[in-house]
């Protein structure tokens, strides 16, 4: 009753004792995977906390665990890929935001960040080339005695971008890029 008035919370409390309380039951199976898609439904769009999309799939998971032949696995699956984009999405926002705002360190590490939680993303070109804009404008704004260290970082993430995406549709920014992050190590060399 309280799934259907879209009490989600309430909801969720009531299928989590039920299960644990008749674990045996042949409800027991739907009951646990309603723990989850409770908390899915709760999830909210991606611009706000997401506590619930991270219970959700928890609860989801959970479910996968107990009955790894259920009737609901595929389901519960294709839900937990939904979560994770949108949790995705959540933290290409907050990387975008510290771009935007120009505090490039902080974008160049939300980024790699982005890339070390969402290996499979989508978007994985142009967040690699965003990281090399990051750490290049990050050394261009830089004071003196971190200019190198910091058009060095530019360099090694222009190469491990290229050499991922050699026919990148961002080729010819980042080459422009490396290219004056080189004549600026040369000089320093100099």
């Amino acid at each position: 009753a309280h799934y259907c008035n879209h009490d989600y919370v309430l909801a969720s409390h009531y299928f989590k004792s039920f299960v644990d309380y008749y674990p045996r039951s042949t409800n027991a199976e739907n009951a646990s995977f309603m723990i989850g898609f409770c908390e899915y439904q709760m999830s909210p769009k991606p611009s706000l906390d997401q506590e619930d999309t991270q219970k959700a799939i928890e609860g989801l998971q959970l479910y996968i665990n107990q009955y790894p032949t259920g009737t609901r696995v595929d389901e519960a699956n294709k839900l937990i890929d939904e979560l994770r984009t949108k949790l995705e999405q959540k933290a290409y926002d907050a990387a975008m935001l510290y771009y935007n705002v120009r505090n490039y360190k902080s974008a160049a590490t939300s980024f790699k960040n982005l890339l070390i939680e969402f290996p499979d993303t989508k978007e994985q070109e142009e967040v690699m080339f965003l990281i090399v804009k990051s750490y290049h404008l990050l050394a261009l704004n830089s004071i003196d005695s971190k200019k190198e260290e910091r058009y060095q970082q530019a360099a090694n993430s222009y190469l491990e971008f290229i050499d991922k995406y050699p026919k990148s549709k961002y080729l010819r920014e980042a080459e422009r890029m490396y290219n004056s992050t080189q004549l600026f190590l040369k000089q320093q060399k100099s």
